[in-house]
């Protein structure tokens, strides 16, 4: 049977988004161990390689099973606010009850045989405090190596992706939202159904503190679900636009649209599935900075899109009636 959660009237109130780079971290930590999800992020996967091959995690490896199996929750916990920051979530992991991480830990460790009774698995075990901070450790250098270079565009992808569902929200209700989360997820009867999870007794129902919802760069093309008690029930799906959907290009453009927009305008707009900086549109389409910049100014002032500054990065992204002329083309 597979895993489904009911909804009641406080959930329903309660459900939520939230951005998380502890969690974006672990995701991205799980998908180089999934060979699955390898296709979907070949591009990242060759920009990291060098720098995976530099960091030992061995430690870490062993609480992320490479064919399935239970990671530990607190690891990379559901967050309580929609925007934290990973200083912030990291402190929260070093502060994990040592009772809960004996269990959590125990319970990974029973998924690969053998492991309990490894190097790391007794010691692990032994001092779970010690294993937190080890663990956490393991966690600031992945994400400083792996994530952190590229996290204003991450983080842009995903908020955008947020953004978007929002405006599901808003137009079609619950049904639009979660009919077009994931392949994987059907939605009737205030029943969210994970096709891919089985029903199990350590599985955790909704119980009126309402679903997390939160988009991934990393887990395509799966869906995450599952969190023990007591987090907060929660279902980690791929953002929009992610794991290697190709760009278009000018040649590609739909006639009609770049009959009104122009050619490179039409591209540009057509392949923005996610925010994007000038320089990154400029290398991907083949053109200068100089010109593109001209033409997402053009796009912006039809109010075709917006631009929203992430750090050093100014990014550009597609607005509703971006969305709407781009899917009519």
């Amino acid at each position: 049977m597979p895993l489904t959660l009911h909804l009641g009237t406080d959930d329903l109130t309660r459900c939520r988004f939230a951005v998380s780079p502890l969690c974006q971290t672990h995701e991205a930590l799980r998908m180089l161990r999934r060979p699955a999800r390898h296709a979907f992020h070949r591009d990242w996967l060759r920009r990291v390689r060098e720098v995976v091959a530099r960091l030992d995690l061995s430690e870490l490896w062993l609480f992320i099973p490479r064919k399935g199996g239970y990671t530990p929750d607190f690891l990379g916990p559901p967050p309580e606010t929609p925007h934290a920051s990973f200083e912030e979530e990291l402190a929260r992991m070093r502060a994990t009850d040592p009772a809960m991480a004996h269990a959590e830990l125990a319970r990974s460790l029973a998924c690969t045989p053998g492991a309990a009774r490894s190097s790391y698995g007794r010691p692990a075990l032994d001092d779970p405090a010690a294993t937190v901070r080890r663990l956490a450790d393991l966690t600031e250098r992945a994400w400083h190596a792996l994530l952190a270079p590229d996290w204003p565009r991450h983080r842009a992808v995903l908020e955008a992706d947020i953004a978007h569902r929002t405006r599901q929200l808003a137009d079609g209700g619950l049904e639009a939202l979660f009919g077009d989360l994931h392949p994987g997820i059907d939605w009737a009867d205030d029943t969210l159904t994970l096709r891919m999870y089985a029903d199990h007794k350590e599985a955790q129902g909704a119980d009126g503190r309402g679903i997390l919802l939160m988009p991934s760069v990393f887990v395509r093309p799966d869906v995450v679900s599952g969190f023990a008690r007591p987090w907060q029930p929660t279902v980690i799906y791929p953002a929009r636009g992610t794991g290697g959907r190709p760009h278009t290009s000018a040649a590609e453009a739909p006639a009609a649209l770049a009959r009104l927009l122009g050619h490179h305008r039409a591209a540009i707009l057509t392949g923005l599935h996610t925010p994007a900086s000038t320089t990154a549109l400029a290398d991907r389409h083949g053109l200068a900075p100089s010109s593109v910049s001209a033409h997402l100014s053009v796009l912006r002032e039809a109010g075709l899109l917006a631009s929203h500054r992430r750090g050093h990065y100014v990014l550009y992204g597609r607005t509703a009636l971006g969305d709407a002329l781009a899917a009519g083309a």
